[in-house]
């Protein structure tokens, strides 16, 4: 198992792997947030944009867009996300940038979904109580809607994250070099050992995910609201 770990760098795979959750959780975190602000709020036209958002996204399959990111945005438009002047990783580097987008606008859409579920454990009376002492709709969702529905939401977002981190794999499919990159040459040059890679593929991801799982359920019950 050691000698297959170091003749393919799978612990630099994982630390990819770890760096495309991380950033894109982040990011997706800030836009989720935004998404589920506008499906609040009181202008049927931001509602609508939300809501066209959350339907489009959720409903189309991330391998598709993580391509689309690749061929569409880079190949066709020209968006790059690094400088390619003089820099020998740009492709790389670049495709890293692409998936972490992909990821974000993917799984952002999944995120406003779990903020509202913690929105509606919020009783109607909080709003109504905001509203009679003069809030207008930002500072109530500053103050007392958003704060809330994190707290309420911390297990629907913590299950994004934990599918967000095996969803990562997804952008071998734009030659990132994670875990399913070097899983397939495993594969390749190593057929032999076929059920002991998917063994350390699959303890690997475990390693990862289940401390997310563990620590969003323990930050669950002890930031849950007292009623």
């Amino acid at each position: 198992m050691l000698e297959l770990i170091e003749q393919f760098n799978v612990l630099g795979a994982f630390w990819l792997n770890i760096r495309l959750a991380a950033v894109s959780f982040v990011l997706a975190l800030i836009l989720g947030t935004v998404v589920a602000i506008l499906r609040l709020a009181p202008v049927s036209v931001l509602n609508w944009f939300g809501a066209t958002y959350v339907t489009l996204l959720r409903n189309t399959p991330l391998t598709l867009i993580i391509v689309f990111a690749n061929l569409g945005l880079w190949l066709q438009l020209g968006i790059e996300f690094v400088p390619r002047e003089g820099n020998p990783n740009f492709i790389l580097e670049n495709n890293f940038w692409l998936a972490v987008l992909g990821l974000t606008v993917y799984h952002a859409a999944f995120i406003c979904e779990a903020i509202r579920s913690g929105v509606n454990t919020i009783p109607v009376g909080q709003s109504e109580a905001a509203r009679s002492i003069g809030l207008g709709f930002g500072q109530s969702l500053r103050e007392v809607i958003l704060p809330q529905a994190f707290r309420g939401g911390i297990t629907p977002i913590g299950n994004v994250l934990i599918a967000l981190i095996k969803n990562t794999t997804v952008a071998v499919a734009i030659g990132n070099r994670e875990i399913a990159y070097q899983m397939r040459n495993m594969m390749e040059f190593r057929p032999d050992a076929g059920i002991l890679i998917f063994l350390i593929v699959a303890i690997g991801f475990v390693i990862l995910t289940l401390p997310v799982g563990l620590g969003t359920s323990w930050l669950s019950a002890k930031l849950a609201v007292k009623r």
